[in-house]
């Protein structure tokens, strides 16, 4: 049997992210940017697997589109 390889990442447009962070936004059905305006830093810091690098990345990446996270809930 042939070992497959397949990419973690199955997401539109998110930035490029370290696994831990790519599987915490497919569980939270998160695979647009646009998705992340509806949560607060806070409602995706608590996503296991979210860290500070990876809210940084996330945080710019919106930020180059003109988005932003929601306002805390």
């Amino acid at each position: 049997m042939q070992n497959r390889s397949y990419p973690l990442r199955t997401t539109d447009d998110l930035p490029k992210l370290a696994a831990p962070a790519q599987r915490a936004l497919a569980a939270a059905g998160i695979h647009r940017l646009e998705q992340l305006v509806r949560m607060s830093e806070a409602e995706l810091r608590s996503l296991h697997g979210i860290g500070p690098h990876a809210l940084e990345t996330l945080r710019r990446a919106l930020a180059a589109r003109g988005l932003s996270f929601a306002s805390g809930k």
